[in-house]
């Protein structure tokens, strides 16, 4: 299992498979291959069917055209066996023979597959950590040593790990606070409004209990809509997701005046725990629908949340365990491609779901019938049996005949 410094990653939104991933893949080869005079790229399976939506063509466009003309092709009904997110990049000489060709993959988080292993990596990146790849046995190793999820995390990542979530963190919160701040209309066809704002200022207007969960919607909303406008934000795990960690720890820290250190910690279990996910099974929503996504990062944050308020390491995976369970079956269906509806609106609900699992594991021991290691596999079966369109192509679900 790999550093966690590879699920968390800061970078642009809107989307971490869609435009982190190509971005890099492109960048990649027209370094490889200065020479070129003309590019072609070719979009295939869900890359293509919302790559528009998703921005796909900006990003590679960014690259690639500073170097030379660059057509984009598109092949949304065409899926190649390893991932739904693949791209073949050809580079012409002025002959107009091609010179190469490279087929990769964006498997999620920003990362890119040659179909047998990562590429692009530098240093200690991609490179194996952690002994231990399952949440029973890191638990069962806390509860031998006395230890913490977030010891366990620190002795196999060093203390340069400390800093990377202190970066992290930082710009967590500046998401948070820019898209309380900005106002308007998202870019896209939808002409969907930035609601961050008037939640959080119709939050101050309810009795406590409420003004709680309203900030906690509006500090949801407020990343998710940063991502949707291309904001920089940080993969929790995905972009997609990206607004529930950062919401939960936001207002824990805010409304309980948790130490830096504390809520750095809480950043490492949660880190951990899609850790976990991302190496047993998947946290592409283009693999194995929105589960992979809002389900990991609710579970993230409910493991977080739990951390915070003193829970057991069994108390901690119980509380993981309900934010993934009960996201299970979770399609990805997003309208016209774009990260909006039903993508931000979600953020803020699993905001809410994971203070309620955290709540929940409180009054408890711990101890439960499922594992959480076991809805993690779960998931990966659930979502390979989920039909290709309901996994990010945009043609199944909320996002099929709509009008706008």
């Amino acid at each position: 299992m790999q550093s966690i410094k590879e699920l968390f990653r800061i970078g642009n939104g809107p989307s971490s498979s869609h435009t982190m991933g190509p971005k890099k893949a492109a960048a990649m080869f027209a370094e490889d291959h200065p020479e070129t005079k003309r590019f072609v790229v070719t979009l295939y399976g869900s890359l293509a069917a919302t790559g528009k939506g998703h921005l796909t063509d900006e990003a590679i466009l960014s690259v690639l055209e500073p170097v030379a003309p660059t057509t984009i092709e598109w092949l949304p009904k065409t899926f190649l066996p390893f991932h739904p997110n693949a791209l073949k990049l050809g580079a012409y000489g002025s002959d107009g023979k091609e010179i190469a060709s490279q087929t990769v993959y964006s498997v999620g988080g920003g990362k890119i597959s040659d179909g047998t292993k990562t590429i692009g990596i530098t240093g200690n990146e991609g490179k194996d950590i952690y002994p231990m790849t399952t949440m029973t046995e890191v638990m069962e190793w806390c509860e031998k040593t006395g230890k913490s999820y977030w010891e366990y995390v620190g002795e196999h990542e060093g203390k340069e790990i400390w800093d990377y979530l202190s970066d992290v963190w930082d710009v967590m919160k500046a998401a948070v606070e820019r898209g309380l701040d900005n106002e308007g209309i998202l870019p896209g066809p939808l002409g969907l409004q930035r609601k961050a704002a008037s939640y959080f200022i119709k939050a101050k207007g309810y009795k406590a209990s409420l003004q709680s969960r309203g900030r906690v919607f509006a500090f949801a909303l407020a990343v998710s809509e940063e991502n949707a406008s291309g904001g920089e934000i940080v993969t929790a795990p995905t972009c997609g997701s990206c607004g529930v960690v950062p919401a939960v720890l936001y207002h824990l820290e805010e409304s309980r005046s948790f130490s830096k250190n504390r809520m750095l910690r809480a950043l490492a279990t949660a880190g951990l725990v899609g850790n976990i996910v991302k190496e047993n099974a998947s946290i592409s929503g283009a693999e194995v629908g929105c589960q992979g996504e809002i389900g990991v990062a609710c579970a993230m944050a409910a493991a977080a949340a739990s951390q915070l308020f003193g829970g057991s390491p069994a108390q901690i995976e119980y509380a993981a365990e309900m934010g993934l369970e009960h996201h299970l079956g979770m399609t990805c269906d997003p309208v016209c491609g774009l990260v909006q509806i039903p993508c931000i609106e979600r953020n803020a609900y699993a905001a809410a779901r994971a203070l309620d699992a955290n709540l929940y594991s409180s009054f408890t021991d711990g101890i439960h019938r499922v594992s959480f290691d076991r809805v993690v596999n779960v998931m990966k079966e659930t979502g390979h049996d989920l039909p290709s369109l309901y996994k990010e192509t945009g043609e199944g679900g909320l996002a099929k005949g709509h009008i706008f």
